[in-house]
């Protein structure tokens, strides 16, 4: 898309980037599933760039209107959690997993590449979301590491370590997928990160030398510099390349209920920095749904 064309659906005056590095908010646009293809063309050009993006006062969407709009950046993502569109994301279910980094379901194969977050319940105080861009995380890292992030694979599985230790017996789907650490993006061309809480190992490294690995990639992974933090406001509207970040909730509104609901693109099955592509060792099958009886 030309500078003049994006210009007619999304002025730059309107883009206002939140940092240096991740992250701008974009204004005086209303968003839902009639928007023409260019301006749609014009959104995506925008996550691929600031890798996520912000919209307030969308509080005209609901659900439906949630799920039509992020339709049109391509098909829904497979859902783990169920077989609604919509997955809600609600603190008084206790959902750990959303305060510690991850890619959303990182564990699949192909896992989602867009997702688009609606502010639903949001609580006076705290609740925040960080997000990190792994391609300038990459673009930081010493050179014997990126040599050494390059060579590496690591194993995503679901249920992750987070819910394994949890006394709750798992009863759902079991999902593991073989992700090279750094990635092409498909878009772009940059190289990006892959890691987050779904990781069990490295692939050839010891339980104890990877755990270390882990730690020194995410603490560039959580290095202020390379994040942005969003507080929310109810109708507001979140939309990133879950390719190339990681994003985290802040644990930090105490009783206060939080609610956010989330759609999810699918993804492209990522390819390695030699051109291997990931492989999926237990792959997730989406259920289909009953048929009515009438």
């Amino acid at each position: 898309m030309s500078e003049m064309d994006f210009d007619n659906f999304i002025p730059r005056t309107d883009v206002i980037k939140c940092t240096a590095r991740i992250g701008a908010e974009i204004r005086n646009i209303k968003l839902s599933a009639d928007l023409p293809d260019q301006a749609i063309a014009a959104i995506n050009s925008l996550v691929l760039e600031h890798k996520v993006i912000f919209f307030r006062d969308q509080g005209h969407l609901d659900d439906a209107g949630q799920e039509r709009f992020a339709l049109r950046f391509g098909k829904p993502s497979p859902y783990p959690e169920g077989t609604t569109p919509i997955f809600d994301i609600d603190s008084a279910r206790g959902d750990i997993g959303a305060y510690v980094w991850h890619i959303d379901w990182s564990c699949m194969d192909a896992y989602p590449k867009i997702a688009v977050l609606r502010g639903v319940v949001i609580p006076p105080v705290g609740g925040d979301t960080v997000w990190s861009n792994t391609a300038a995380v990459y673009l930081d890292l010493p050179l014997p590491l990126k040599r050494l992030a390059d060579e590496l694979w690591a194993v995503h599985s679901f249920p992750g370590s987070y819910l394994r230790s949890s006394t709750e017996p798992h009863t759902g789907p079991i999902i593991e997928t073989e992700h090279p650490v750094v990635r092409v993006h498909p878009e772009t061309g940059e190289r990006t990160l892959v890691l987050g809480v779904y990781v069990a190992r490295f692939v050839g490294v010891s339980k104890y030398d990877g755990q270390r690995l882990f730690d020194l990639f995410e603490s560039h992974v959580a290095a202020q510099e390379n994040t942005v933090r969003w507080k929310w406001k109810q109708g507001d509207i979140a939309i990133w390349d879950n390719r190339a970040t990681m994003h985290c909730a802040t644990k930090d509104c105490g009783d206060q209920r939080r609610v956010v609901r989330r759609a999810t693109i699918e993804g492209e099955v990522p390819v390695s920095v030699d051109g291997r592509h990931s492989v999926a060792r237990s792959k997730f099958i989406q259920p289909v749904p009953a048929a009515k009886v009438v």
